[in-house]
């Protein structure tokens, strides 16, 4: 585990958490808010671990008994709450891991911390199960709610909670780490930025995955050459995108920044702000055969098949529409 100086980016975040450990105004509950991948776990850990470290300092010191234990995962007075359940928190798991056991003092520390993760999960009666908890914690209590969707819970619950809101880090930030920390070429760590949208674990995880590198390239050839398909090289491309179907939002990503990049190029002819530079003699011909009305079309059409798949849309009629107005236009 790393300390907070080690941590991308969330500088107002980390200065909360700092000031409230300095002096020491700890607040018995946080909801910690993000998107997948934005760091919600990484920075309740590093917290927790600052909390309970012998130093009492703002960093954790990482060579105390209970730095150890934290960066192994069994410090006892650091309890990540489980469920069995894949998509529900329940009142079963809040009473036997939180309520049942709160009132048991630290074992060896200063504080007793439970980390929920994906609250978003619990349930209503976990939820107020968890709400006469934290409104009459011990004084040694501490509960970090991690959540992707904040709105999920309870007023009551939002109300008695300090919210952290994890906000989206710069692109020079993640491009940079992408290229000394993952050792990526600048191109790719451009791309990688640009779909990540400050988010640097889905930077991390689109860097290391050749599925990701697969569905690119497969979507760099569908825009290049959709125009000149016939009807059976489209529905081939279909059972394709099929494939890709758990990752579908990142493929459209894809298709949307191709596009922007032509249409940014089409009215400007500035390489320099392309996210696709590599693809400049593609993106030129593009440009020859597409209007500003058909370009803007298309994104539109990329929008609405985002919608529609949301909306639980069928999936091959979607995409169906989606590349019938690629090639029309």
């Amino acid at each position: 585990m790393a300390g907070f100086s080690d941590v991308l980016g969330h500088e107002q975040t980390i200065a909360h958490m700092k000031h409230a450990i300095s002096m020491n105004k700890v607040s018995h509950a946080y909801i910690i808010s993000g998107e997948k991948g934005s760091g919600k776990k990484l920075l309740a850990g590093i917290f927790a671990q600052t909390l309970q470290c012998e130093k009492k300092e703002t960093e954790p010191c990482m060579e105390c008994l209970s730095c150890k234990q934290a960066v192994n995962l069994n410090q006892p007075d650091i309890i990540r709450v489980t469920h069995e359940k894949p998509n529900t928190i329940s009142v079963e798991d809040i009473r036997r891991q939180v309520n049942g056991d709160i009132m048991i003092r630290p074992y060896s520390s200063p504080y007793k911390i439970y980390i929920i993760d994906e609250a978003e999960k619990l349930s209503v009666q976990a939820q107020n199960a968890l709400l006469k908890t934290i409104e009459e914690p011990p004084v040694y209590g501490v509960i970090l709610l991690l959540t992707t969707n904040a709105g999920m819970l309870l007023q009551t619950i939002k109300s008695r909670c300090v919210t952290l809101d994890l906000k989206p880090v710069s692109d020079m930030q993640v491009k940079r780490y992408l290229m000394d920390e993952v050792k990526l070429p600048e191109y790719r760590a451009d791309i990688c930025t640009a779909f990540a949208q400050g988010n640097v674990g889905k930077a991390k995880r689109l860097a290391l995955s050749g599925d990701f590198s697969e569905m690119l390239e497969h979507a760099l050839h569908l825009v290049k050459y959709i125009q000149e398909m016939e009807v059976t090289d489209m529905i081939a491309d279909l059972k394709r995108i099929d494939t890709y179907k758990m990752e579908i939002n990142d493929y459209l990503d894809i298709l949307m920044v191709w596009y922007r990049d032509v249409l940014m190029f089409k009215a400007t002819r500035d390489a320099d702000s392309l996210i696709f530079a590599n693809e400049l003699i593609s993106i030129r011909e593009k440009v020859k055969k597409s209007s500003y009305e058909g370009l803007e079309c298309v994104l539109k059409a990329l929008d609405k098949a985002k919608i529609r798949l949301n909306a639980n849309v069928n999936f091959d009629m979607a995409l169906e529409l989606l590349l019938l107005t690629m090639k029309e236009n």
